[in-house]
């Protein structure tokens, strides 16, 4: 079911033009110095297929909820899923909007020095300038209060949320947000899904942060579970509004 993604409108990055791609199931919005629709859209269709075809011929690469090892001849892009999977310890799909967001993204940067692309609150960026993510976490009072502030030598980077409580991705906690910073955006998008699924109450956010440290790759961690933040890593949180 469509869900409409509201907080896109939250997001305004100066000097780029904004523009949103959609092929089934995948849905980005995506900022760069001038429009790249077509380009964008190219980019998805072709990445899709491959990942489309790949799983006819291997089932289980859709439905593990673990890890499950690919051949070296496998698409780069199942390969950076299957790593980023194996890396966390869940299924290669828990990866799918990450590495999407960072494929697509990484190929528009040959034609814009800066790009932002947003799949579902999975977001890959390279910038010139300081830019702010907002943070939505449901109902927490964090909600529209704090962002992510992201400075350009930071970049590329990968900010990825998972949500037990937002949203109708797959996830076994009840954190309102689980928030990942890696280079890799299908790490960060693995790495959220998997941290996230231990967060049933805010007095596990401990234990979420404990978690994290031991994902090799990952920059940092923002985990929100109603009025409780937990902070971790290379992570600058600033205020927003009144």
């Amino acid at each position: 079911m469509y869900e409409p993604r509201f907080y896109r409108s939250w997001t305004k990055s100066n000097g780029l033009v904004s523009f949103d791609v959609v092929v089934k199931e995948t849905d980005l919005h995506v900022q760069a110095k001038r429009s790249l629709k077509r380009k964008a859209l190219k980019s998805v269709m072709d990445h899709r297929a491959v990942l489309e075809d790949y799983v006819r011929r291997h089932p289980e690469f859709l439905t593990a909820l673990e890890p499950v090892t690919v051949g070296e001849n496998a698409p780069e892009i199942v390969k950076a899923m299957a790593g980023a999977a194996a890396a966390a310890g869940v299924g290669p799909m828990a990866a799918v909007a990450g590495a999407m967001a960072e494929y697509v993204g990484r190929e528009l940067l040959r034609f814009s020095a800066e790009i932002v692309v947003e799949n579902g609150g999975d977001i890959f960026l390279k910038t010139r300038q300081t830019r702010l993510i907002g943070v939505y976490a449901g109902e927490s009072v964090f909600t529209g209060r704090i962002a992510l502030e992201i400075q350009p030598e930071e970049t590329p980077l990968g900010v990825c949320t998972s949500s037990g409580t937002v949203g109708h991705s797959l996830s076994f906690g009840k954190a309102d947000a689980c928030i990942v910073l890696a280079s890799s955006t299908a790490l960060a998008d693995a790495a959220a899904t998997a941290i996230g699924n231990l967060i049933l109450e805010a007095s596990h956010i401990p234990l979420g942060i404990s978690f994290a440290k031991d994902i090799k790759g990952i920059g940092g961690v923002v985990l929100i579970k109603d009025d409780r933040i937990g902070i971790w890593g290379n992570v600058s949180i600033v205020p927003l509004g009144g």
